[in-house]
């Protein structure tokens, strides 16, 4: 099944899981890139982001090439923010017809269950089917063993 990997990442988390994923799947990627950059260091990387998931921003993105339309799967990943997805997630999917996809969802955070936030994107894409999702603690920053059995898990279920 051909799949495209689709993620927005602020400080490496997201990208290094959906590097692997497309790694062991054989997947692309589409890194989505806001206009104006999120502050990623002390309270205004909080503030500022915390704001615009709870405010269910949608961000204009920079152009990118991706041709959806190509793809049977789309891996939505994103990092947790204020318990929901990052804005530059909903931004794409506002903007593409996913109708007729295949989903699956990852989410990495600092801590806590992204429960949430699968709920709002299975929400965002009208979805009630059994949709496979991957959590990850920072497994860029904090490599674990935990990460890896999860990852390798999430891999085998779409394959």
């Amino acid at each position: 099944m051909k799949t495209l990997i689709v993620y927005y990442s602020l400080e490496g988390n997201t990208q290094w899981a959906a590097e692997q994923i497309a790694e062991r799947l054989g997947a692309d990627t589409l890194r989505l890139v806001p206009k104006a950059a999120y502050p990623d260091k002390g309270f205004k990387k909080f503030l500022f982001g915390g704001k615009s998931a709870v405010m269910k921003e949608v961000p204009e993105l920079e152009p990118y090439e991706a041709d959806v339309t190509k793809y049977e799967r789309i891996v939505l990943a994103t990092p947790v923010w204020a318990g929901t997805l990052a804005p530059p997630l909903r931004t794409f999917l506002r903007r593409e017809d996913l109708s007729g996809r295949r989903f699956a969802l990852v989410a990495s955070s600092m801590g806590g269950s992204p429960g949430k936030t699968f709920a709002h994107l299975k929400a965002l894409l009208g979805t009630a089917e059994d949709v496979p999702v991957l959590s990850l603690k920072d497994p860029k920053s904090h490599p674990s063993q935990a990460n890896e059995d999860a990852l390798a898990a999430f891999c085998d279920k779409l394959t």
